[in-house]
């Protein structure tokens, strides 16, 4: 089995929705389920508009998005009580957004050299720095300096960073976003053929990935 999963790093349902399909995963391989399901994450910007090298706080983001500080406070208040129900603590009080497109030709160059697995360690490392850190993840140092707390050659990833490497595989994984008609992320592909929509409940993804295999 092949899911291909649309995401952010600056998007909590994205985090969200990493941890509770890994719990689903989980929780087939407990029932005895040892079919391989290889996990690939595609790139999806939330906001390609945010400029590159100038963060801004996350909240001021919310504020400008959603009509003002109170609504933008409520909002980060109810999607950070739903994110500590699933064991990841934000911060979005000291968050930067940032433009995300360094991060995601990264993810494309850890999966090239290293594999999905890797990839998605990568991933939670990046959804960490941006969350829970208070990182920029639209500098290329930090990006750098994350891939090498996971062990992974941040030298080697600073450097290609600074070349044009990786650029046609995000645009091409916007591309299919927008010809899958993906509007909202995290959207998880199946198999090439049947989407899910969403931070779903782990019990959803259970029953999907259960269907799905029983085909």
């Amino acid at each position: 089995m092949r899911v291909e999963i649309w995401s952010d790093v600056v998007c909590p349902w994205c985090y969200i929705g990493k941890r509770r399909f890994e719990k689903a995963v989980e929780t087939l391989r407990s029932k005895g389920v040892d079919t391989p399901i290889e996990v690939v994450y595609r790139s999806y910007q939330l906001d390609p508009t945010a400029p590159a090298g100038n963060p801004t706080p996350a909240v001021d983001a919310y504020a400008k998005k959603f009509g003002g500080r109170e609504r933008a406070e409520q909002i980060i208040g109810h999607v950070s009580g739903v994110a500590a129900g699933d064991g990841i603590e934000f911060r979005m009080d000291q968050a930067l957004r940032a433009n995300t497109v360094l991060c995601h030709r990264a993810l494309h160059w850890a999966l090239a050299s290293h594999g999905e697995v890797t990839q998605a360690g990568f991933k939670e490392r990046l959804l960490k720095a941006y969350f829970t850190d208070g990182l920029d993840v639209g500098d290329p140092d930090v990006i750098a300096a994350c891939a090498s707390e996971i062990g992974l050659d941040g030298a080697a990833l600073r450097a290609w960073l600074d070349t044009d490497e990786g650029k046609a595989d995000v645009v091409a994984d916007f591309e299919a976003a927008i010809n899958l008609e993906i509007s909202g992320v995290p959207a998880f592909l199946i198999d090439g053929r049947y989407m899910v929509p969403g931070a779903q409940d782990v019990d959803v993804f259970v029953n999907v990935l259960e269907r799905v295999l029983a085909k």
